[in-house]
Order: structure tokens, then sequence, then C-alpha cells
């Protein structure tokens, strides 16, 4: 699978985790944006999945965003807010797997105070590793993105 660029944000439970992302993912040939947050300090998780999509929605067929928060909940709620992001959160590598092959997801979400870091980065792994299949798959996603853009 071609490597696409990859946006990344996390709010202060998810910094640790996302400063050992980081050089992971570079070392893996990925080019990587980092949007936040640049230290522990308390602050709003809605603030980073807000840059990290609006950065993939400039290019959704080339880049993907990761968010990381405490629980991931919160960042993957903030992410399926916006229109073209089809975020999950991910806490093993079989739903990392297949939220790219049925669901095309573009944002994968990780909660870093309920996964630790090797899964974390074995889960990214899996989530980029893996394609979208298409087929009836496609139709399915149609019918989501129809929704989203009825409501």
């Amino acid at each position: 699978m071609e490597k696409r660029k990859i946006y990344i944000g996390a709010d202060s439970a998810g910094y640790t985790l996302k400063c050992e992302v980081i050089p992971y993912l570079e070392e893996k040939g990925y080019e990587v944006v980092d949007c936040g947050t640049d230290s522990a300090a308390s602050c709003h998780y809605p603030l980073f999945a807000n840059a990290v999509c609006e950065k993939v929605k400039e290019d959704l067929d080339g880049s993907f965003g990761i968010l990381i928060c405490g629980t991931g909940i919160g960042m993957s709620m903030c992410a399926n807010k916006h229109k073209g992001i089809r975020a999950a959160l991910c806490s093993d590598t079989y739903s990392a797997k297949m939220t790219r092959l049925h669901n095309n997801a573009n944002v994968l979400c990780m909660g870093a105070r309920v996964i630790g870091s090797c899964l974390a980065l074995d889960i990214i792994d899996s989530f980029l590793s893996h394609g979208f299949e298409g087929g009836r798959h496609g139709l399915r996603v149609d019918m989501m993105m129809d929704i989203e853009s009825q409501n």
C-alpha cells in the first residue's frame, strides 16, 4: 500500500504515546505532521481532533489521521462530526484491519490509558497496512456517507 501523509493529534492524556508514535512512523517512511498538543498540560481534545480532521479532509485520498486521548472515545466522537471523516476507535489489531478493509476508515483513534505503547504500534501497523476492499463494502460506505449528507 502506498505510504500516505499522516496527521496526528493528542490531548494531554495521549501526549506521551503520541511522542512514541511519531518517530516510529517516520522510521517507516511516513511523513508525519504533528497537530498538537505539545505537552502533558491539561487541554481540550476537541481542538486536536478538529485540527487533524481538517487536514485529512484537505487530502482525503492521500492522508490518514491518528488521534489519541485517554480512552479514544472523545476523539472519535469529535472526528466523526466532520463530513468525509470515518474515524474508528480501535483497541485491537483485528478491528484496525477490518475498519480499513470494510469501512474505509481514514482516522484511527486510540486510548492511551486503555492500551500500551507496543499494542498501539501494532494497531497502527494493522490500520496502515490494509486497503479498502470495495465491492459490497463500497456500497455500504456510500450508504453511510449518504446518511451523513442528509443530516
